[in-house]
This record gives structure tokens, C-alpha cells and sequence, in this order.
């Protein structure tokens, strides 16, 4: 949503969650800082500070062994470390932004940048959004001994409109496009062939996926937000149509009811359904594809992947906020989440795809 034009308090939060999906798999604690500074004249500045500890186990892309339903996990471990700040200026009927992150893990570093604008029109009843962003990437690879990082590259641009329908009503309508190119591929996954090493000898060998290296996507979004105040309550609801030249189509519908609770609590359930179809090069194995797969990867050859989360899925989160305001300088929130996948190829494992659980707390002091 665009920023409101009104001014804002200053403020610092702090958030904890933690991500723990089941049987092992991957878990992501989280810390965060934010901090907003009104600086006068219009001028305001965010800083976020984020620091992430990975641990767990993730599907290889190998299939499963013949007789189980269990996909191969590898054990993995990291820290991340980002951190973006975000500089604003307020004019009379134009609100500027720039922004500037950096993300680094042991294998990873991203560097992004951002440029939007927020015009309101019509007696501040609609509100114009217009935005570029970009990021460039290094990627560890394992392929090139003497290139181990390769370059990741992205750049997207957003257009969106939000209308003031009536004293109790927002319609939000937003379109995104993205192009990505370089390294897509995921330097940790595999994808299984079986082949003929020597004559009347068969073997299931590993090869590294193999993306494209060039990725356009596009996403429309559309938001309702109506106020119920005889209720003491409020309905926001979303959708959300994503499409790529992967050949992912994916839609997601997401609603949350925020109802209020004497003077200083919400209660805020909210409703998350996503399903997508699967790429146009996954495959659980090449066996059934005349693909001859290279240890090298090959931007103009074949594409293939093992990856689930390129395969037909849905996905399912339900959970519950609660937030609460004591005072006007402190806001106070818990918030629980379960979110389970689940395939739809029938061929894929269910073992391939997670379920978890999803916790944070965080406090935020305004002045």
C-alpha cells in the first residue's frame, strides 16, 4: 500500500520469529530492527536491520529410493545478514522514495536499489504508485573452479492505482513486471538420470539443474479494504495472479479480519490459499525424456529441474494476530501461523513438500 501523506510517528521495533517446518526440515530464526526518523522539512528515513540463522534439511531433487515415499534431504546450515534503508520525500501532492539493501550469506550476496513515486490525485481520494527497482547478484557455483561466483541480475517495475471508493472502502489494483537474468538455477539441487555407463550396465546418476538463464514474470494484484465500524471491525482481501516464461501460473487469495477488542487490543485471523501449475522443464527424473543432462551447466541447452517448489503445488496458511497498544508510545504483537504444502503431479512425493509452523513477537516504541 502507498504511504499515507500524513505524517507518521517516529518509531523503533523489534521482531523475533521463528519458521520450523516438520520432521526436521528447515528452520529460520529471525531478528529484526526497524527504525523510522521523521528528519523535518518532508525528509524521512528507514533502516532495517535483519539477521537470520538457517539450519535443517532440504529435498536434494533426488528421487526417492525404489520401495519409499522418503525424497534424499541434505543437512545445511547459514547466517544471513541484510540490512535497507529507505529515504523519503514528501511534496505537496508527490511523495519520492529511495532505497538501497544488501543481503549476505556464506554463498550469496545481493545488492538492490529502488525509486517510487506516490502522486495523489482527485482531493487525495486516488493515489498513484510508480516504481523501478533492481538488484545484482553473486552466486557461489561449483561447476568453474575458476569462477566460483557468478553474476544474478533483476530489474522490475510496478504501476498501481488506489481508489477511495467511500468513507469506508480502498480498492487497490497493481501490476509488476520483472525480468531476471544470469544464474537461475539453484547450485544445491539435483535432478536423477538413469544411464548406460557400459554396455547391459544401468546406473542412477546425480546431474545439477539446469534453469534457463533469463526469466520474465508479470503479477496483477487487486486488494479490497472495507472498514465495518458497527462491528469494530475490518475486512482486508486479496488477489493475487503471477505468471513467468518458466511456465509457472500461480494465483493466491489471501483475507484477514482485524476485529477490535475494548480500547487497546486486535484480533487479527487471517486466510492464505495459494496454487500454482509447475514449470514447463520440471521433471521427479529424466528417465522419461530423451534430456542428456551435463555436469556443466548449459544456458543454451536443455532446461530440467527437480526443484518441488517448480512442481504443481498448493499451498494453505491460517494463523492468528494479536496485537496491543497500553500506551500511545508502545505497541506490543504476537502472531502464530501454520502453513502446509502439499503437490498435485501425483508423481512428485509428498515428502518433497513442508509443513510448518510460524511464531513472532515484536515490539514497537513511537515518540
Amino acid at each position: 500500500m502507498p504511504r499515507p501523506s500524513a505524517r507518521a510517528d517516529d518509531s523503533i521495533a523489534y521482531t523475533y520469529a521463528d519458521y520450523s517446518e516438520a520432521a526436521g526440515r528447515i528452520g529460520v530464526h529471525t531478528q529484526a530492527i526497524l527504525a523510522e526518523q521523521d528528519l523535518g522539512a518532508g525528509f524521512r528515513i528507514d533502516v532495517t536491520a535483519i539477521n537470520d540463522a538457517i539450519a535443517g534439511a532440504t529435498p536434494t531433487g533426488v528421487p526417492a529410493p525404489a520401495g519409499s515415499d522418503q525424497v534424499p534431504l541434505a543437512i545445511l546450515h547459514d547466517h544471513r545478514k541484510a540490512w535497507e534503508t529507505d529515504a523519503s520525500r514528501q511534496f505537496d501532492r508527490v511523495n519520492v522514495s529511495v532505497g538501497y539493501a544488501e543481503s549476505r550469506e556464506h554463498d550469496y550476496v545481493s545488492k538492490g536499489w529502488s525509486l517510487n513515486t506516490q502522486t495523489d490525485f482527485n482531493q487525495r481520494n486516488t493515489e498513484l504508485l510508480v516504481g523501478v527497482a533492481g538488484h545484482d547478484d553473486s552466486v557461489e557455483t561449483f561447476y568453474d573452479p575458476q569462477h566460483l561466483y557468478v553474476g544474478r541480475h533483476a530489474y522490475s517495475s510496478i504501476v498501481g492505482v488506489t481508489q477511495l471508493l467511500d468513507p469506508r472502502t480502498t480498492f487497490t489494483l497493481n501490476a509488476t513486471w520483472a525480468r531476471d537474468t544470469g544464474y537461475l538455477s539453484d547450485q544445491y539441487k539435483a535432478v536423477e538420470k538413469t544411464v548406460e555407463l557400459v554396455p547391459g550396465s544401468f546406473f542412477a546418476l546425480a546431474f545439477p539443474e539446469n534453469r534457463p538463464s533469463e526469466r520474465n514474470s508479470g503479477v496483477i494484484f487487486a486488494s479490497v479494504n472495507r472498514a465495518f465500524p458497527e462491528l469494530r471491525g475490518a475486512l482486508e482481501a486479496s488477489y493475487r495472479f503471477y505468471a513467468d516464461t518458466f511456465g509457472v501460473a500461480a494465483g493466491t487469495i489471501e483475507a484477514k479480519w482485524l476485529q477490535k477488542l475494548g480500547t487497546a487490543l486486535v484480533l487479527a485471523p487471517d486466510f492464505r490459499f495459494h496454487e500454482q501449475g509447475a514449470a514447463n522443464f520440471y521433471h521427479y527424473d529424466l528417465d522419461a525424456t530423451n534430456i542428456v543432462p551435463t555436469y556443466v551447466p548449459s544456458p543454451g541447452g536443455p532446461a530440467y529441474s527437480s526443484d518441488y517448489r517448480l512442481s504443481s503445488l498448493q499451498a494453505v496458511t491460517y494463523g492468528l494476530n494479536l496485537s496491543w497498544s497500553p500506551c500511545g508510545w508502545l505497541k506490543l504483537a504476537l502472531d502464530y501461523s501454520r502453513y502446509d504444502m502439499r503437490g498435485r503431479d501425483g508423481i512428485t512425493p509428498q515428502s518433497a513438500y513442508p509443513d510448518a509452523n510460524i511464531y513472532s513477537a515484536s515490539a514497537q516504541f513511537s515518540w
